[in-house]
Parts: C-alpha cells; sequence; structure tokens
C-alpha cells in the first residue's frame, strides 16, 4: 500500500461521507459504518478503499473490524448521535446513550487503533461540534457528550506527542445533513442553506490532514456565515 490509510467512521452520509469523498484522491479508505450494504457501495465508488463495518457500541465487532490495520495514517472520528430533550425529561438510557456513542465508543476504538497510529506517527481527527463550547437549554446532554469529547481530545493530544501522533479536533455549527432536518423539525420551512454544507467541513477536516509534519492543528471552529 503506497496511498496514507485513512479510517473514516460515520461515514455513508452526512459529514463523514464528505470526507471521504475529499481523501479519496490519495488515500486508502476504510469506509466505516454500520450498514454493510451502504458502506459497500461507497467502497466500490472509490479509487482505492475497503470496508470497516461495526456498530461502534458493540466492543467485540470493534474489536473484530480492527483485526489486521497495522498501519493507520489517519482516523477521522465523525459517527455520533444527537440528543435533545431538557434535563427533567432525559432518563438514565437517554444519557448513556448519547455517551456511550459519542464519547465513550469512539475512545475505545481509538485506542484498538493506538499501535497503528504510532507505527505510522499518525492524525486523529475528531469530529466534535459548536456543542463542545457552549450549552443551551433543550440541549445539555449533547453538549456534555461534546464538552468530555473535548477534554478527551486535549489529553490525548499531549499523550500522543511523544509518539508522534497528532490528535485535532474540529469543531463546527450547524451542518446542512438529515440528522439536521431531524432535530430542526421544520418540515417544507426547512431551509438548508442557513447551515454548513457537509463539504464544508470535510474542506476543514483536509486542512488539518494536509498540515507540514512540524505542525499539528490542534482546534478548528467553523460555521454557518449567516
Amino acid at each position: 500500500m503506497t496511498r496514507p490509510i485513512a479510517l473514516v467512521t460515520g461515514a455513508t452520509r452526512g459529514i463523514g461521507r464528505a470526507v471521504v469523498d475529499i481523501l479519496a484522491p490519495d488515500h486508502h479508505v476504510l469506509v466505516g459504518g454500520r450498514d454493510a450494504a451502504a458502506v459497500d457501495e461507497i467502497v466500490t465508488q472509490l479509487p482505492s478503499g475497503a470496508p470497516f463495518v461495526a456498530d461502534l457500541t458493540d466492543a467485540d465487532a470493534v474489536a473484530s473490524a480492527c483485526e489486521g490495520i497495522d498501519r493507520l495514517d489517519v482516523v477521522v472520528h465523525s459517527a455520533g448521535v444527537e440528543m435533545g430533550g431538557e434535563q427533567a425529561d432525559l432518563s438514565r438510557e437517554d444519557w448513556g446513550r448519547v455517551l456511550e456513542l459519542n464519547v465513550i465508543a469512539l475512545a475505545d476504538l481509538n485506542r484498538q487503533l493506538t499501535p497503528a497510529l504510532r507505527a505510522a506517527k499518525g492524525l486523529v481527527v475528531a469530529i466534535n461540534s459548536g456543542s463542545g463550547f457552549t450549552s443551551r437549554a433543550g440541549g445539555g446532554a449533547y453538549a456534555a457528550s461534546k464538552f468530555a469529547l473535548r477534554a478527551w481530545t486535549d489529553a490525548l493530544r499531549e499523550e500522543e506527542r511523544e509518539h508522534g501522533v497528532r490528535v485535532s479536533s474540529v469543531h463546527p455549527g450547524r451542518v446542512d445533513t438529515e440528522m439536521q432536518q431531524r432535530i430542526q423539525n421544520l418540515g417544507d420551512d426547512y431551509d438548508g442553506s442557513l447551515y454548513l454544507r457537509p463539504e464544508s467541513v470535510a474542506k476543514a477536516v483536509r486542512f488539518v490532514v494536509d498540515a507540514t509534519e512540524d505542525a499539528v492543528v490542534e482546534e478548528v471552529s467553523i460555521r454557518p456565515r449567516g
């Protein structure tokens, strides 16, 4: 394999899919997702790619998917889940779901990829959110998960410096994705032009990936212009 190898989670739609497309011209892309058919469809469209099929909340499935990855130049953690609702209405199960996928599963996947990342002196990119900086009414659980993800990213960056692994955090504002449409629940009044395009966030990720070896782009904040 002469191309650098990149794993993108949540790669079958939204930001993850846009990241796959922007890395595909010069990377061998491991397309991460739960739906094998959707993953395979994307892989067939790439110049160089392979499937990485796993439910990230399933520890055994993740361990199996990671087998054989002995070098990894880039991992983009794009998989995640939105969770809205006021604190008085959120159950223990609600909290467990958002923290499990947005923090715990991500951290565990990264742990299993650490030897491959260190071997390549690779790059970790976490897709965070504006909610990783500020919270709002009805968004406490999601923001808590993104604050935690930012803390994890900051700590990992310091821990991996001596191993040559760079760690970056990308914080987009609202993005025109299927998830955003569900969040806004505006029906015919939904106007995607008010939000970032997934491709715009992918370009921010590409900027991080293209940083020269002497540099690390530690944090990028990208917001809709309007």
